[in-house]
């Protein structure tokens, strides 16, 4: 399943655009063009973290040095390409997606092992698809965390409470980050807690 790509623009402390890269950009450049006072930065929803986007020419031109993901609202990482590789296919399951890759193990890992039903193959496909269930909410809160405090570092790093404010995001201390953030600006405000809770809700 993939999601779809989207970001976020500001001027200082002022919200000006959300949702494709496309049209991120040109607000940004019609923002520049009015004499914003800035600074005015783009920022990918997905991290946080602002991005640089060459805004010089026409829309079309604008677009065509974007990247191809953006534009089809994917995430490179949600894309299911089958890695590249110039060795010639072989033996093994290719309808299931199996991948043959090494694997460096101690001798008393490869003999426990070997000792599960299925043989060592199956045991890691088990052990990694149950680790994947049992860490897959701490991932989601830890990536949300880490997305809201590269944008409050990037935006907010002066703003009364920042230091605290982090530490409570850290904490997952929703209602504490709150009150620390509660006269921030609102539009830095609101995506803040979008970005750290938003995707949890």
């Amino acid at each position: 399943m993939t999601h779809p790509t989207s970001y976020t623009s500001f001027n200082g402390y002022q919200r000006i655009a959300a949702g494709p890269l496309l049209a991120n950009a040109l607000a940004v450049k019609q923002a520049l063009a009015g004499g914003a006072a800035g600074p005015v930065l783009i920022f990918d929803d997905a991290t946080g973290r602002s991005i640089d986007v060459d805004l010089r020419g026409t829309e079309q031109e604008i677009a065509s040095r974007l990247p191809i993901s953006a534009l089809q609202n994917e995430r490179p990482e949600d894309r299911q390409d089958e890695p590249e590789t110039s060795e010639p296919k072989g033996r093994g399951r290719p309808k299931l997606g199996v991948v043959a890759r090494e694997v460096t193990l101690l001798p008393r890992h490869w003999e426990w092992l070997a000792a599960q039903p299925g043989g060592a193959s199956v045991a890691l496909r088990k052990l990694v698809e149950e680790a994947r269930r049992t860490g897959s909410e701490k991932d989601r809160i830890r990536q949300a965390q880490e997305r809201a405090y590269h944008f409050m570092l990037a935006i907010a790093g002066n703003l009364p409470g920042f230091e605290e404010a982090t530490r409570a995001l850290f904490a997952d201390d929703r209602s504490r980050l709150e009150n620390l953030i509660g006269l921030w600006p609102a539009d830095v405000r609101n995506h803040a807690l979008h970005l750290a809770f938003g995707a949890l809700a």
